[in-house]
Formats: C-alpha cells, structure tokens, sequence
C-alpha cells in the first residue's frame, strides 16, 4: 500500500493499515512501538510525535502554573522554568529515538491564557528547532507566535478552522463572522513558507462534506475527525 492522503490524526492505538494511507499521521508517542513506526516509514509514511509546550498533565512539577485547562484538566506552565524546557527537550529526543520522524506541537495559544509567555514559547520552539533538525516540525495553531513561527517551524496546523465541537457535545459550523476571522489567519499562514493543514471537527456527512470543501478552496488538506480524534 502507497501513502495517498495528506494528513491524519489519530490518538488511538493500532491501526496500522488505516494510517498507511496517509503520507503524514500525528500520534501519540507511547501507543507505536519502534516497529510499528518503522513498518509505517517503510510504506511512505511519515509519523509525527504529539508534543505540548504550555500544559501539563503529569504528577506536580515545579513549572506548574496554579490554573488548569478547563476542556481537558492540564496544568498550564511556566514556559521559561529551565526543568520544563529541559523535560520537552528531553521528550522530543526520546520521541525520535523511538523512531518518529518529527513532531507535533501543541498548546500554542499562550497570548489566551498568559500572553507574558509568548516570548518564552517562541524560545523554546527555537531551541526544538536547534536540538531535533531536521526532523519535520507541525505546529498547532500558535497564530500569537506569527510571523516569527513561520521561521522555525515546516508546517502550521489551522485546528477547528470550519467546523468545531461544542460544550454540549455535538459538533457545528462556527458562525459566519468568525469562519470570516479564520479566512483571514488562512490567508496569513498560506503567505509563509510552511505546509499549511485543516483539521475539523464533525459526526455527520453534510457537516465533513462543509468542512473539506472550504479548505479546499484556500487549497488546504483537510483531515475531519471526533473530538477525541479516535476516528481514522
């Protein structure tokens, strides 16, 4: 099987024929074992590791913030406390040890939560960038961080830019204002010299179909999945 689609992400496990058929897959790094991983490369695929850079679901640590994300309970950090840099450094190395081909960074919306951090992201996505070349590097979003991203990074992700999932747990399009919003970062990201890719939100036919259509027509690969990101 030959690699045919752009981008998939998935945070389950397994699912080794499915994501062959996507040339770039996001993962979470302790679900693939070396082997698992090599026989993806193998078929053309290329596999980047899930890094977050401002949040912390792990036991307390002295980079720990007081405040928590309130969709999925990690702690927000200090980005600039020396162990944190060191302990992303440290994950992204033993990711590609394993044998990842590159990463994935998320959690870059620091300007929403404390926009004091944003110099300190932008330091420690440089200081990735200088400790893993060449490994491939995807970030999520961080539109904050621009223009200076786009420097340090192969590719931006644009999550949830037609269709997000709601508080109440269904899924829908964002309003015409803000779909409005979204166009314009679009045009922003696709004026860098990076891989630019969609990622939305959906559970019916007519709302995948939305959703793929518009980023088609900013000629951006669109990969629709749950919330959980559990669907291939």
């Amino acid at each position: 099987m030959t690699a045919s689609e752009e981008i998939a992400f998935y945070y389950g496990a397994g699912q080794l024929g499915r994501l062959a058929r996507y040339r770039r897959v996001v993962l979470q790094g302790e679900f693939y074992s070396p082997e698992e991983l090599r026989w993806l490369r193998e078929r053309g695929v290329q596999t980047l590791c899930y890094l977050t850079l401002t949040e912390d679901t792990g036991p307390p640590a002295p980079w720990q913030r007081e405040d928590r994300n309130p969709d999925w309970g990690g702690a927000y950090v200090h980005v600039d406390h020396p162990t944190w840099m060191e302990h992303v450094i440290g994950q992204a190395k033993a990711g590609l040890e394993r044998g990842f081909d590159g990463l994935f960074l998320d959690t870059l919306n620091i300007e929403w939560t404390h926009p004091e951090d944003v110099p300190h992201l932008l330091a420690l996505v440089a200081a990735l960038r200088e400790e893993t070349c060449p490994a491939y590097m995807l970030a999520n979003r961080g539109f904050g961080l621009l223009p200076r991203l786009g420097d340090l990074v192969d590719g931006v992700l644009f999550e949830s830019f037609s269709a997000r999932w709601t508080e109440d747990g269904g899924y829908a399009p964002w309003p015409p204002g803000i779909l409005e919003t979204h166009a314009e970062y679009a045009e922003r990201l696709l004026r860098l010299d990076v891989d630019v890719f969609a990622l939305d939100y959906a559970d019916s036919e007519d709302l995948t179909r939305f959703a793929k259509l518009r980023a088609s027509q900013f000629g951006i690969p669109c990969f629709v999945s749950d919330r959980a990101l559990g669907r291939i």
